[in-house]
C-alpha cells in the first residue's frame, strides 16, 4: 500500500466525536500532502459533539449556534465531505453504498451512491436502545441526534406556553417530564431542565410555578442512578437531584410506555405528560453482521486491539459502534473520552500503515466520569492523578474539569489558538445572551 499512497482511499462514515476529529488530523496529515484521499462520510451536514444534546433538549443551548459545518472543516483540513447515510457493505470490491438524501417534500437530492476504500472507518456511534418495549417510538422522544433535542425542547417549552395562558389552573401531572434511564443523559437533563424551567418563569411565565406546576422523574431498572458509575458519584448525585425535587424510580424496569404514562414489571403504573427514552444504547441496525463482519447482540462491531474488525483488516471501527476488548475481558465504555482517545491512535496507526509498520495496540485509559447536575453543581471522579487512584470532585472544580473536556474536543478540531479565540468571544458575548432558548 506504500506504493500506492499517492491515490489511497481513507473513508471515513460517521462525523462524530470519533470520526470529524480523526478527518481532521488524517486530512492535517495525509491529505494536504496529497499522500491520501480522505472522505468523510455523514447523514448529517453538520457536527455538534454529542454530550451537548441534553442542553440543546433543556434550551439552555442554541445548536444551531454550536454546529460546526462539515463542508468547512473539509476545506480548513484537507479532507471531503460527502451528505448521505451509509446503507450496505461491499467487501470483495471495496466499496460502500450510502443511501439517496431527500428533501423534506420527499424529492430526491442527492442519489444513491457507491465509494470505493482501501482504507474504512466506520465511526457511526450509537442510537438509543428501547428494547424492544411497546410504545417506546410512538410515546417518547430520543436523544440521538440535535433534531430529536430541538423537538424535545419545542414541546416542552409549548407545554409551558400552554400552561402559562390557559384560564384554568395548571393541572397536577400538566407539566410531568418523565425520563426512562438514569445514565449521565437522563441524570443531566432532569437537572438541566429544573434550572431552565424556572428561567422561564422568572422571564415572565409567572402563571407557572416551577416548583409546584413542573414535576421530574426518572425511572430506573438499576437499584441507583448511574449505575455505571462508582456508588460514592452515583449518590452524590441522587442527594443533588433529592434537593432540585426530582422524583426516582430505581428498580423498575419500564415494560410498556403509552400515551400518559409508563408501566413497570411490578404493575405500577408512572404518569407522565412527556417521556424521554435514554435506557441505553446500540449500534444503528444496519451494521448488524453487515457484509459477514462480526458484530455483538447490541449492534457493535467487534474489533482486534488494533480496532481492526476481526474478519478484514482494511475496516476499522472506533467509538460508540465499535466493541473493543479490554485486557480485564470488558469492552471499552461507550464514552466521548473513549472515541477522543481512539480517533488519535488511528490517525497514528494510518500513518504507521502508511510507512509500513505494524499498528500498535489500543489501551484504555480512563481519566475519571463527570455528570453535571444544573447550571452550578457537577460531580464526578478523576482517575490517577498524585494519588494513583481515584478522586471524587464536587463543585466548581468538578465544572471547571466538565467544561475542559469539550474545549478538548474543540482544540483537537481547531487548534489552541481559534479555540482560545472563540472561548473569550463566547464569554464577552455571554451578558447579551438569554439563558435559555424559546425556539
Amino acid at each position: 500500500m506504500t506504493t500506492q499512497a499517492q491515490t489511497h482511499e481513507i473513508v471515513i462514515v460517521g462525523g462524530g466525536a470519533g470520526g470529524l476529529e480523526l478527518a481532521t488530523r488524517l486530512g492535517d496529515k495525509l491529505g494536504k500532502k496529497k499522500r491520501a484521499n480522505i472522505t468523510l462520510i455523514d447523514a448529517s451536514p453538520s457536527h455538534l459533539w454529542k454530550p451537548l444534546l441534553y442542553e440543546v433538549a433543556a434550551g439552555s443551548l442554541d445548536s444551531y449556534a454550536e454546529r460546526l459545518e462539515y463542508l468547512a472543516q473539509g476545506h480548513w483540513h484537507h479532507f471531503r465531505f460527502r451528505l448521505g447515510r451509509m446503507e450496505q457493505l461491499d467487501r470483495a470490491n471495496q466499496e460502500i453504498a450510502v443511501a439517496p438524501t431527500f428533501d423534506e417534500n420527499g424529492e430526491e437530492i442527492i442519489p444513491r451512491r457507491r465509494f470505493r476504500y482501501d482504507t474504512l472507518i466506520i465511526a457511526v456511534g450509537s442510537v438509543a436502545n428501547d428494547f424492544g418495549v411497546p410504545g417506546v417510538s410512538e410515546h417518547c422522544i430520543m436523544l440521538d441526534t440535535p433534531g430529536e433535542a430541538r423537538e424535545f425542547h419545542r414541546r416542552h417549552i409549548n407545554a409551558c406556553l400552554r400552561a402559562n395562558t390557559q384560564a384554568e389552573a395548571v393541572a397536577p401531572g400538566q407539566l410531568t417530564v418523565g425520563i426512562v434511564g438514569a445514565g449521565a443523559t437522563g441524570v443531566e437533563l432532569a437537572a438541566e431542565l429544573h434550572d431552565t424551567t424556572r428561567e422561564l418563569s422568572a422571564y415572565g411565565m409567572d402563571h407557572i410555578d416551577p416548583d409546584k406546576s413542573l414535576k421530574l422523574l426518572i425511572v430506573e431498572a438499576s437499584d441507583r442512578i448511574l449505575p455505571g458509575l462508582p456508588p460514592r458519584l452515583s449518590a452524590a448525585a441522587a442527594e443533588r437531584l433529592a434537593e432540585l425535587g426530582v422524583e426516582m424510580h430505581t428498580n423498575e424496569r419500564v415494560v410498556e410506555v403509552r400515551k400518559d404514562g409508563m408501566l413497570t414489571a411490578d404493575g405500577k403504573f408512572i404518569p407522565a405528560s412527556m417521556m424521554v427514552w435514554s435506557a441505553g444504547i446500540k449500534a444503528p441496525d444496519f451494521l448488524r453482521e453487515i457484509d459477514g463482519l462480526e458484530t455483538n447482540r447490541v449492534n457493535q462491531l467487534v474489533v482486534k486491539p488494533t480496532l481492526q474488525t476481526t474478519r478484514d483488516d482494511n475496516i476499522f471501527a472506533l467509538g460508540d459502534c465499535a466493541a473493543c476488548p479490554m485486557p480485564d475481558g470488558k469492552n471499552v465504555p461507550p464514552r466521548a473520552q473513549a472515541a477522543h482517545q481512539q480517533a488519535s491512535h488511528m490517525a497514528k496507526s494510518i500513518c504507521r500503515r502508511f510507512r509500513g509498520k505494524p499498528l500498535l495496540d489500543y489501551v484504555y485509559r480512563d481519566y475519571g466520569s463527570l455528570v453535571a447536575l444544573g447550571r452550578f453543581s457537577t460531580v464526578g471522579n478523576l482517575m490517577g492523578g498524585l494519588s494513583g487512584g481515584s478522586i471524587m470532585i464536587e463543585g466548581a472544580m468538578a465544572r471547571l474539569v466538565y467544561w475542559s473536556l469539550h474545549k478538548m474536543h474543540q482544540i483537537a478540531l481547531h487548534g489552541w489558538i481559534k479555540t482560545s479565540m472563540t472561548t473569550y468571544a463566547h464569554f464577552i458575548s455571554t451578558p447579551t445572551r438569554a439563558r435559555i432558548k424559546l425556539h
